[in-house]
């Protein structure tokens, strides 16, 4: 998974762009986290904490979920956790490929830490 951050000088807004397939990641952590480290401390906590375990912890968003569940980060689009059948033609199938991603542990983690890193040197 590749990725990069970078920040606008004009404006301090922040841009998290991802390789194909993980790009919901750098909109969850432009949309749901941003700058806030008390959140960041609290994601790479249960991180640690669920490394040995089968247990699951959730996130919720405002528009987009973290899940950590089987060793795997899990990020989706809220809308996915509908249970309501929805008559979407063929092309919202691929909308939804771009609304969830996962990754290990171990990758997730390395994200979270440099963004945190990143937005806390600018």
């Amino acid at each position: 998974m590749d990725y990069e951050f970078k920040k606008n000088t004009l404006d301090g807004s922040y841009h998290a762009t991802f390789s194909m397939g993980h790009e919901i990641i750098g909109r969850w952590l432009i949309e749901e986290v941003g700058k806030d480290f008390e959140k960041m401390d609290t994601i790479l906590s249960q991180i640690g904490a669920l490394k040995n375990s089968t247990k699951e912890w959730r996130l919720l968003g405002d528009d987009l979920s973290l899940i950590l569940q089987d060793h795997e980060a899990i990020i989706q689009a809220n809308y996915l956790f509908s249970e309501e059948e929805e008559d979407f033609d063929e092309d919202m199938h691929f909308y939804d490929e771009e609304s969830v991603s996962c990754c290990g542990f171990e990758d997730f983690e390395l994200v979270l830490q440099a963004w945190q890193a990143f937005v806390t040197r600018f």
